[in-house]
């Protein structure tokens, strides 16, 4: 008797943990719904679910460390708000899903949805008169719960009327899934279902005689089913994760598996060994109160840690796959990545090292810039010590490269007038100048120019010149890796565009994607092609950005191709000029605040001009700068969004005259 009722005590209290980590577990997945994928219909339907289920766990677990009757008694009819909405999110929840499956309401499903929430709320409105359930019964065994009534009955068949009719609905949105992939989801997605459906409903109501008489069996049960509802919720939203979402499957996997490993997971566990410690305490008379705190937070760190360290190891075994190699490789790739502050960094530690070898103390590295609208190429200063040479205030850019032009090439001796002293080192006015090349030593391998002070009548020795030689060396390295790293990035860039269409096709034909995947074209907005927009105008005088571009596919641009008789670049040129002229406001050009939009456009694309200098023009901060920069691409885009639309009006409409004269 004594064994039974410790075991009791322990399952009951086993019990109480698990309830508290359904409602944390609820409550995260609630809130990751929310955060990643709230504007999927499917996800929203989810979020209400969980936010039933947050409703029932919470009441019930503080409902089990409650003082009094009356504060018992207040959280345990608390729990049934969660449980009369139950009903009717499951149903609006199975209305995403046909919907996402390609089986969108007729008007049928969409009223049955709102008038079973309006029935809810009327049977919720009666729980204050105690009609929806009685008094409570507190000296029940083996737990303390609310009387049923007539209406308890009445609820209790529209309860199960409308499981069973979504139910339905998720049969028939798993067997609208085409592929193999969306049907194992679709099936994790069904089973998980059964977690709140079955967990949240109070049985005792109808079987408290037959738990009063077997409790070792009732609390055995309570905690199995509460063992399942805890693993279900997470197979429910793992299935509605890929609901809304672009993502690759295993950005999708990796990003819910650490929201779970770092929220429910970590909080349930510190919870449980805080109860514990407490309970333990209490038993044998040991005040835990100083102790607990600081099991709280040593816990959280190293759960914490741990995760931490356990990430990469299970992402790999996971999620990885056939894919290891080639992601493994990009996770890495910020490890190894020169970005532009660490090539700053470095060349700054070059010219230290310059000016302290020849003992002066002025030097700078000037970088070979892009292509501008009149397709020729400037030095852009990258890093200066000791100096004010500025080659954005002074013409210096073409001066410099006419002087490696005509000397950059000669060797020691060819012109000891003009002070040459070795292979690639000449003198220009107060500067040493070293070209820094590729692999080549032609000048399309200029990568930029290394300056270091010269001294009046000063001769380098052999010692100086080997140094230079290494230290120049290096950094031609470094701007070569670095210009290596901006093809890459410029390819990717390239890519993006396709890449995201892609993946936003691959995602949409997990369910029912056999419309979208035989469209033509899709329906464009500004969200999707601003991107585009902001690539092609970079490319606007030329370059693949422009040429290659997605935007060549648009209705608008085919049809200007067609009627000026241009080809595709040239007609998304004029597309894009005549979508900046959107943004132009009327009247005479001015520098005032209604035309820095339109004058950001004008400078930046069409003319090519520098950052620095618009900025200066427009009397207003880089940063600034960029940011109105990204509303006028925005704007453009708008523009071309307008643009399209009346394109595709125009073309049905020619169709539908076409049509008429046959």
């Amino acid at each position: 008797m004594v064994m039974a009722s410790l075991l009791v005590d322990v399952l009951r209290t086993l019990n109480e943990l698990l309830t508290a980590g359904i409602a944390i577990t609820g409550f995260s997945l609630l809130l990751y719904a929310l955060s990643f994928n709230l504007r999927d219909r499917v996800a929203r339907s989810f979020a209400l679910i969980m936010l039933c289920v947050v409703i029932v766990f919470v009441a019930e677990a503080m409902g089990s460390v409650a003082a009094n009757h009356t504060q018992l008694e207040i959280w345990l009819r608390l729990q049934w708000v969660g449980i009369a909405f139950l009903p009717a999110a499951y149903l609006h929840f199975s209305d995403g899903l046909l919907t996402a499956t390609g089986r969108p309401s007729r008007g049928r499903r969409w009223l049955a949805v709102r008038l079973v929430y309006l029935a809810s709320l009327a049977f919720l409105l009666t729980l204050p008169f105690s009609l929806l359930v009685g008094p409570l019964v507190p000296t029940a065994v083996p737990a303390p719960h609310l009387q049923r009534t007539w209406l308890t009955w009445v609820f209790t068949a529209f309860y199960i009327l409308i499981m069973t009719i979504s139910w339905v609905n998720f049969w028939r949105a798993y067997k609208r899934s085409l592929s193999s992939t969306g049907r194992r989801r679709m099936s994790y997605l069904l089973t998980g279902a059964l977690a709140p459906a079955l967990g949240s409903y109070p049985y005792l109501l109808f079987g408290s005689s037959f738990a009063s008489d077997h409790q070792i069996i009732f609390w055995l049960t309570v905690t199995l089913s509460n063992l399942m509802v805890s693993a279900l919720l997470v197979l429910m939203a793992y299935g509605v994760a890929f609901f809304g979402v672009s993502w690759p499957d295993r950005v999708v996997k990796r990003r819910l598996l650490k929201w779970i490993m770092r929220g429910p997971v970590a909080a349930s566990t510190i919870l449980a060994i805080t109860t514990v410690v407490r309970r333990a305490g209490n038993l044998v008379g040991f005040d835990s109160s100083a102790i607990v705190p600081v099991l709280m937070v040593g816990g959280i760190l190293i759960l914490e840690h741990l995760i931490t360290l356990a990430a990469p190891r299970w992402e790999r075994w996971l999620f990885l796959g056939k894919d290891r190699e080639e992601i493994e490789l990009l996770q890495t790739l910020d490890e190894r990545l020169l970005t532009q502050g660490d090539l700053q960094q470095f060349l700054e530690s070059i010219l230290a090292a310059v000016c302290d070898r020849l003992q002066v103390s002025r030097a700078f590295v000037a970088a070979l810039g892009t292509a501008g609208a009149d397709q020729s190429r400037r030095l852009e200063m990258l890093v200066m010590t000791g100096g004010d040479l500025t080659l954005e205030k002074e013409d210096l850019s073409a001066n410099l490269l006419l002087a490696v032009a005509e000397n950059g090439s000669k060797t020691a001796g060819d012109d000891p007038g003009h002070g040459a002293i070795g292979e690639e080192l000449f003198s220009w006015g107060d500067y040493w100048l070293v070209p820094l090349r590729g692999q080549g030593n032609g000048s399309a391998d200029l990568l930029g120019l290394l300056g270091v002070q010269r001294q009046v009548d000063q001769v380098l020795d052999k010692d100086h010149l080997e140094a230079l030689a290494i230290l120049t060396g290096r950094a031609a390295l470094a701007l070569r890796d670095r210009s290596r790293q901006q093809q890459a990035f410029r390819s990717l860039e390239e890519l993006t565009p396709q890449m995201d269409m892609f993946q936003r096709l691959r995602a949409a034909a997990r369910y029912d994607g056999t419309e979208l995947l035989v469209t033509p074209s899709m329906a464009v907005d500004q969200q999707d092609i601003s991107p585009l927009v902001r690539d092609a105008l970079t490319h606007y005088w030329g370059g693949p950005k422009l040429s290659q571009s997605p935007l060549l596919e648009l209705r608008v641009v085919q049809q200007t191709a067609q009627d000026m008789d241009e080809s595709p670049t040239n007609a998304l040129r004029s597309t894009l000029r005549r979508a900046i002229e959107y943004v132009r406001p009327e009247g005479e050009r001015r520098f005032t605040a209604e035309w820095i939009l339109y004058n950001i456009l004008e400078m930046k694309f069409l003319e090519g001009r520098k950052v620095r200098e618009i900025a200066m023009r427009l009397a207003m901060s880089e940063a600034d700068l960029y940011r109105k920069q990204r509303v006028a691409i925005e704007a453009v885009a708008d523009a071309l969004v307008e643009m399209e639309r009346q394109a595709t009006q125009t073309e049905a409409g020619n169709g539908h005259s076409a049509k008429e004269l046959f």
